[in-house]
């Protein structure tokens, strides 16, 4: 009988306003996109009033506030009103995730130009006129960028080099936002920050959905057995040295996440920090990648040879490789590094070129030279 007239009390005070109701559950699905597995470079906070407190190398910190809610400014915290409608991206990989998300409607201008590009949509929007051309990261057009309203900068870490663009653009009012996933280890970590991009443009249930997928596709591959082979990535400078990827570089990480082994193997403080190329002697790169079953030429930088008569010819000391004369010895496609989204695909593909199972005309990183 008392819990019955407890429960009747307890009716009428909640009527009559006078009982506290419980604040409602938290976002799970919303918490559930913002989950970070990977990535290390960048934090995500949300709060209770549906604003999301992001920081960036555990120092950058930038409160997205859904438009038309107000938040109290918060010392060297940086208010951003989401989604974001007008972005200056200087940053090329930034706009592959951007363009996988169906997001380039908020992206007005690029650092890079039209004929710099290999996205088909980045290229067409820049002929239609809907993307234009705002000088790049250390350059930009400052005037064209307030006449447009640019609400967000997004500068790779490039932009260290030229700290005084960073304060111009902030002084004129234009927020920087600085991503770091060339810093990420995981290569899975630098395609997590598809998440960002989801949250500054109101895309996150498609950023998490594409990403979730795509670590999925990863992480079969990542799940089989080794392939006993060995790889180097590389190519020929003009002076004759070589360029390599540094141990803890994505593609070095790939590589072995793809079940190879990486050559040359070197020391881990040569690779140590945010580098991810570093050039060799050829005598010292002959010396740690000559049995290298796989070589991957980076032809992406200065083009590459369109044989491997022609590859000799650049290097004769190459003759001697094992991967030449079993002739596995393979060119790397444009679009690998501005298609920063594919790092899946690329991951599987390296796995068929390792395990010898690949398909070369369905290849779309990579093609064999004959």
């Amino acid at each position: 009988m008392k819990k019955q007239i407890l429960a009747l009390l307890l009716a009428a005070l909640t009527l009559c306003g006078c009982a506290k109701t419980a604040p409602p559950p938290a976002d799970t699905a919303q918490a559930s996109q913002m989950e970070l597995r990977y990535a290390d470079q960048f934090t995500v906070e949300p709060r209770a009033d549906g604003s999301v407190m992001v920081t960036i190398g555990g120092a950058d910190r930038f409160l997205l506030v859904p438009a038309g809610a107000q938040a109290e400014a918060e010392p060297g915290v940086t208010v951003l009103h989401t989604p974001l409608q007008k972005l200056y991206v200087a940053s090329s990989s930034a706009m592959d995730p951007l363009a996988r998300l169906g997001a380039l409607d908020a992206v007005r201008l690029t650092g890079t130009k039209r004929e710099d590009w290999t996205l088909p949509e980045v290229r067409r929007r820049m002929d239609e006129g809907s993307l234009l051309y705002a000088g790049k990261y250390a350059a930009p057009d400052y005037e064209l960028l307030l006449s447009e309203g640019t609400e967000l900068a997004v500068e790779n870490t490039m932009i260290f080099h030229s700290p005084e663009t960073k304060e111009q653009l902030e002084a004129l009012g234009i927020p920087v936002l600085v991503e770091r996933s060339s810093y990420e280890k995981h290569p899975l970590g630098r395609l997590e920050w598809v998440k960002l991009y989801g949250l500054l443009t109101g895309r996150e249930a498609e950023a998490g959905a594409f990403f979730d997928g795509q670590a999925a596709l990863a992480e079969q591959v990542m799940a089989q057995e080794a392939t006993g082979k060995s790889a180097a990535f590389f190519y020929i400078n003009a002076n004759g040295a070589v360029s390599v990827r540094c141990p803890e570089d994505y593609i070095a990480t790939g590589i072995a996440l793809a079940g190879g082994r990486y050559l040359p193997e070197l020391p881990a403080d040569e690779g140590a920090g945010a580098r991810s190329t570093m050039t060799l002697q050829p005598e010292s790169f002959y010396a740690g990648a000559r049995d290298a079953d796989v070589l991957f030429y980076n032809a992406t930088l200065g083009g590459g040879p369109d044989s491997l008569e022609a590859l000799v010819a650049k290097a004769d000391w190459l003759a001697d490789f094992k991967a030449v004369q079993s002739g596995n010895v393979w060119c790397t496609e444009a679009e690998l590094y501005q298609q920063s989204a594919g790092i899946a695909a690329l991951i599987g593909e390296l796995h068929q070129i390792l395990s010898g199972t690949e398909d070369a005309a369905a290849l779309q990183y990579f093609h064999k030279l004959q």
